[in-house]
């Protein structure tokens, strides 16, 4: 029996990547042959991948695609057409007029990807959510049947020694406020400048902030950050973009709290991250983070920069709170590592195998024509360039390819 995995990107170290490798695992494990379909990958795991292309005609009625659903994308779109049964995991969408006036692409893409969510209640055997409120959303949606299946994190990244820089300029007496994830809007990094500079001038002057995460296409967004900075006249905001897993251990060793301001989040790996190297967390009590947190760590729900901080120093400044904190965190962590993902995996892929399958929603009749034209003109785009951007445009030039811009 063939299980396959579809995506429309394979990340190297990020949440959705890491649960397409266990998954992978666990069904090769288990017998089934199962390889990694995408559109585009981390070249670190190219080896592990096969282009959603080559897997047209090879995948048949028989079989089962796992999707896994972020963003729309042209492997999606591919995914819903070909024949065999599919199992969606949900990873949510973050709304798009969170990127507005940052990254029109991401606008765009984002309102596309929940359009290109709904016509999958049809199409999909089973709707898994990565959360609890992942599969709330699918319900609300209209998905039948759902069902969780939760993130359970690997963390052996953060067995690596730490960065020795980064531990001999930050393990000091000062106080380090520390988040990791993406510098996005949805994130709210502009909240966390803001309680930190409020944390910094009413309770400890000898702080520092450290903002861990890739902001690369959101080089407007981190303009508006360095502007916000200065505004406030905040010192020791330390904008460190991504880094590598040596320097995110040293961050999380030397690190005093993780603040979390996010409004929009599916689950929040770097929120059990640091749990796991039992860093005390306040968080706020936005979207699918409770959950997470399920009973550890810190919520709140005030934006008061100076409520916020009061909260901070509540924490940094006793140590018998933060142990408090440390051991409700210790306990969920447990619970969460507890679960045996494998098995759920290997359940829910039995479940729709063993259930009477759907039937095959109709596929427009000029799909597979739009497929092949599509793959001629990334040909071109790919080997000529110049020529692609000379191609005077169709009229219906949206409805047959999605390929970005041609500037």
């Amino acid at each position: 029996m063939k299980v396959h995995q579809i995506l429309a990107t394979l990340g190297y170290g990020d949440a959705i990547g890491n649960e397409v490798l266990g998954i992978n695992r666990a069904l090769r494990n288990a017998g089934y042959e199962s390889e990694i379909i995408v559109e585009t990958f981390d070249r670190r795991l190219e080896d592990l991948t096969v282009d959603y292309r080559d897997m047209v005609g090879e995948v048949g009625e028989d079989d089962l695609l796992i999707h896994h659903f972020s963003l729309g994308s042209r492997a999606s779109r591919t995914a819903f057409a070909m024949p065999a049964r599919m199992m969606l995991i949900y990873h949510n969408i973050t709304p798009p007029e969170y990127f507005l006036g940052v990254h029109e692409q991401l606008v765009r893409q984002c309102y596309h990807g929940r359009r290109e969510l709904l016509p999958y209640r049809s199409r999909c055997d089973l709707a898994l959510g990565d959360s609890a409120f992942n599969r709330d959303e699918l319900d609300a949606l209209g998905f039948s049947p759902t069902d969780v299946l939760p993130v359970v994190p690997d963390f052996s990244h953060l067995d690596c020694p730490p960065a020795p820089a980064l531990l001999q300029s930050c393990d000091d007496d000062w106080t380090n406020i520390l988040f990791v994830g993406r510098l996005i809007p949805n994130k709210r990094p502009d909240n966390l400048i803001r309680y930190f500079h409020a944390y910094k001038s009413l309770y400890n002057p000898r702080a520092r902030l450290l903002l861990a995460g890739s902001f690369g296409g959101f080089e407007v967004y981190y303009a508006q950050l360095q502007s916000l900075v200065a505004r406030l006249g905040v010192q020791d905001v330390h904008i460190l973009g991504h880094i590598s897993n040596e320097e995110l251990t040293a961050l999380y060793d030397v690190a005093d709290l993780f603040l979390c301001a996010s409004e929009h989040e599916g689950f929040c790996v770097p929120i059990m991250e640091a749990f796991y190297k039992q860093v005390p967390v306040i968080a706020r009590a936005a979207t699918a983070v409770p959950a997470t947190m399920d009973g550890g760590g810190v919520l709140y729900e005030t934006t008061d920069p100076r409520r916020v901080a009061a909260l901070m120093h509540a924490v940094v400044s006793s140590p018998a709170v933060e142990d408090e904190i440390v051991a409700r965190q210790d306990a969920a962590l447990a619970r969460l590592l507890a679960l045996d993902f494998n098995g759920m995996v290997l359940r829910f892929v039995d479940r729709v195998l063993s259930s009477p399958r759907k039937p095959m929603p109709p596929i427009e009749p000029d799909f597979w024509r739009q497929f092949k034209q599509t793959d001629e003109l990334e040909e071109i785009r790919m080997t000529r360039p110049s020529a692609f951007r000379a191609l005077p445009l169709h009229p219906d030039a949206a409805q047959l390819a999605d390929l970005g811009s041609r500037k």
